[in-house]
């Protein structure tokens, strides 16, 4: 990775350096620019959404956080005495987890092979690396050859119908040709930016159906505001 295209990696050194909370730039190709503050990548357990909250509650044996970022979910699951590791992409991220405490590394998880856990924890719609609908169900395989049997994915997830609701409850896209899940964003961040990339939001459904084909069984455990928390477990 460039040393100019980690802007989430950067933001937490600079967060941890001086307390100052800046804004991360999310450009989509479908909707105006969001906004991730660098102080919300350190919210403390208690100030986490239930989701994530429950997310960390139902996670056991040996744990893989994919995309760790700050490690807010993988401190929190170690303090309880926990079996975690932490992977994301962010070289900066992984030298601010290794520094305080955590077993972190630079990896792809597409990448991963001849491992094997009781837990993938992939929050922040962490699924969303599957990029587009049409990869899902090669996610769900990669996952299932880095579980033992009966292990689980836990993972949110936003059924975003809504962007694409008018005022009448009609829908202005075309469901026939494209889901509209599929998303392409660019995340800044003072000098920092990187490449396009494709990020995915399955709506339950969907996720449920991929599944099902590859071999796990899959249950919603919590919906909350167009966003849902799902377990699946490898069958």
């Amino acid at each position: 990775m460039s040393t100019q295209n980690d802007p989430m990696g950067q933001a937490i050194l600079d967060f941890e350096k001086n307390g100052i909370d800046q804004d991360i730039i999310v450009s989509s190709d479908l909707c105006e620019d969001d906004v991730i503050s660098s102080a919300y990548l350190f919210r403390s357990f208690e100030d986490m959404p239930q989701i994530e909250q429950t997310a960390l509650s139902r996670s056991s044996g040996k744990i893989l956080d994919i995309g760790a970022g700050a490690g807010i979910h993988a401190s929190h699951l170690k303090d309880q005495g926990m079996d975690v590791s932490c992977i994301d992409i962010s070289p900066r991220s992984i030298s601010y987890l290794k520094k305080n405490g955590l077993d972190a590394r630079v990896a792809n998880f597409f990448d991963l092979k001849d491992e094997k856990y009781d837990t993938l924890l992939m929050l922040m719609n962490g699924i969303g690396i599957s990029g587009t609908l049409s990869n899902l169900e090669n996610t769900l395989l990669q996952a299932k050859s880095l579980l033992n049997k009966g292990g689980k994915i836990l993972c949110d997830s936003s059924d975003i119908k809504y962007l694409y609701t008018d005022d009448d409850g009609g829908m202005w896209v075309d469901l026939n040709t494209i889901y509209y899940g599929n998303f392409k964003f660019q995340m800044k961040y003072n000098g920092h930016e990187t490449a396009w990339f494709d990020w995915l939001y399955a709506d339950f459904d969907k996720l449920k159906e991929a599944a099902v084909k590859t071999g796990f069984s899959a249950q919603k455990i919590m919906d909350k505001n167009d966003q849902y928390l799902a377990e699946l477990i490898k069958l």
